[in-house]
């Protein structure tokens, strides 16, 4: 496979190649084993790779006002590689991040000292959407309400920046999982010769840190679904699957006198830990949203009571609201008295006035985001729209400038497709899963996500894209 036509530009980081085409250090014998192959090959490897998938069901559900769709995800064969320095790097900022997250969750649900002490408007925090008072005074084990979080970064020439981070219930480590198996059986001579690191122990790290969570050597573990049509079910199944545990919907659980069971044929089981997979407002009808049939009755009264732990904690989405977001280098001081050792993407909060004229001023060079939504959803690119959609965006701002945040338009990495039989280059972001019980634990590797369509810099599953394996190397 040649890449002489392959396009390179000094503006964007390419994750294989330097802009004058040489291989980067970390990626150099995968560039020789791409070059040796002929391009149909490497069409071969990309279609058994994708069919992996396919006989599989590797899939996610995409909703729409006219359909549910059930698609299988996108692989493409060309991993991205990251040198033992770069993982390094990562491992550690992480693993600094959440700390302090830990921390600003712990606080604002019990003492408000971040709030009393000037660091972050308390109105920002009672006003999200996602700040549950009905979790004030509850105590999560070990101050860790975020056992497991999926953080979001992109790297450019300037170096890697979080671009978010998910707390609430984070999806996609399956795919990471299951990228690693289809690629590696394709390629295992140049995977060997690599010396990557392995991630297929997610599973038993999960597990580890759930146990450590709920206080027991060997808890009775559940995954709780919201069911078969939820979009990441086939993860949810996946990670039941690999940590040997049930996975149960509401109505396989009950709570009786302040303890929670699962509904067996034999009877009832005590259930320790619950790694919930259902949002919020419906784990419990009598605190929540009274309509919900997908959570238990009862079960945030069990929580409280320390009767059963539950994983993450309700009320975290308040730390990975969008507007929170542009806090967490000052949550890290202020908790750690360390200096960030990842770097926020530059954010315009609307809220602030002179934000807000910028803002309205430069809408063409910035990514407009709605706070509260995820998945690619609720979110303008100045570049790629109309004036009209600009115009009626911007109206939108104007009337509710709190419920939007600004960043400049990012030129992300990109890396080596297989699209159409060709070469080509894609934008990538990468989400590593962190794992919080007794100590921080980051299984050496992530989900890459791909913007597949040309151009697009919009890396959602769920509008259009796709996902790659991640080669950490050892050394």
């Amino acid at each position: 496979m040649e890449f002489e036509s392959y396009p390179l530009s000094a503006e964007i980081y390419d994750e294989l190649l330097f802009p004058d085409g040489r291989p980067r250090p970390q990626g150099r014998l995968l560039w020789r084993y791409l070059r040796s192959l002929a391009p149909d090959a490497l069409t071969r490897i990309q279609e058994t790779v994708a069919n992996t998938f396919q006989s599989e069901g590797i899939s996610f559900t995409v909703y729409s006002e006219e359909d549910i769709v059930e698609q299988i995800i996108p692989i493409d064969c060309i991993p991205r590689v990251l040198a033992a320095s770069e993982w390094e790097q990562l491992r550690v900022g992480l693993t600094q991040r959440i700390k302090a997250l830990n921390k600003f969750l712990a606080d604002i649900y019990s003492d408000w000292k971040i709030v009393s002490d000037g660091v972050i408007p308390g109105d920002m925090i009672t006003g999200c959407p996602q700040y549950r008072v009905e979790m004030r005074g509850f105590s999560a084990p070990g101050d860790t309400w975020v056992g497991v979080c999926g953080t979001d970064l992109v790297r450019t020439n300037e170096g890697f920046h979080v671009l978010e981070d998910n707390l609430r219930v984070p999806s996609g480590v399956s795919y990471m999982i299951a990228n690693r198996a289809a690629v590696k059986n394709m390629m295992r001579r140049v995977f060997r010769a690599h010396g990557v690191e392995p991630v297929e122990h997610y599973g038993d790290e999960l597990k580890i840190i759930l146990a450590e969570l709920a206080g027991k050597q060997d808890p009775s573990l559940v995954v709780l679904t919201p069911g078969v049509y939820n979009s990441a079910f086939y993860e949810h199944a996946f990670l039941a699957n690999e940590m040997g545990a049930e996975l149960v919907e509401g109505r396989d659980l009950v709570v009786r006198n302040g303890h929670a069971y699962m509904k067996t044929t034999t009877g009832l089981k005590k259930v320790d830990v619950i790694y919930r997979r259902v949002d919020d407002d419906f784990l419990d009808p009598l605190v929540f949203r009274p309509d919900s049939t997908l959570g238990v009755p009862g079960l945030i009264g069990a929580v409280r009571n320390g009767d059963v732990t539950i994983v993450n904690a309700p009320g975290t989405g308040v730390a990975d609201d969008k507007a929170i977001y542009t806090y967490v280098p000052d949550m890290i001081r202020y908790y750690l008295s360390e200096e960030p050792l990842l770097a926020n993407v530059p954010t315009y909060l609307c809220r602030r006035p002179e934000d807000l004229e910028y803002v309205l001023d430069n809408a063409e060079r910035l990514v407009i985001k709605m706070v509260g939504e995820s998945g690619g959803y609720g979110m303008l690119i100045g570049s790629q729209a109309s004036r009209q959609e600009l115009d009626e965006y911007l109206a939108d701002v104007r009337e509710r400038p709190e419920q939007f945040v600004a960043q400049p338009e990012l030129q992300l990495s990109r890396a080596p497709c297989v699209v159409s039989g060709r070469l080509q280059p894609r934008h990538v972001d990468l989400r590593p899963f962190v794992l919080t019980g007794n100590s921080v634990r980051i299984v050496p590797g992530a989900f890459c996500r791909v913007a597949l369509r040309e151009g697009s810099l919009v890396v959602n599953s769920s509008q259009g894209g796709g996902g790659k394996d991640v080669w950490v190397l050892k050394q």
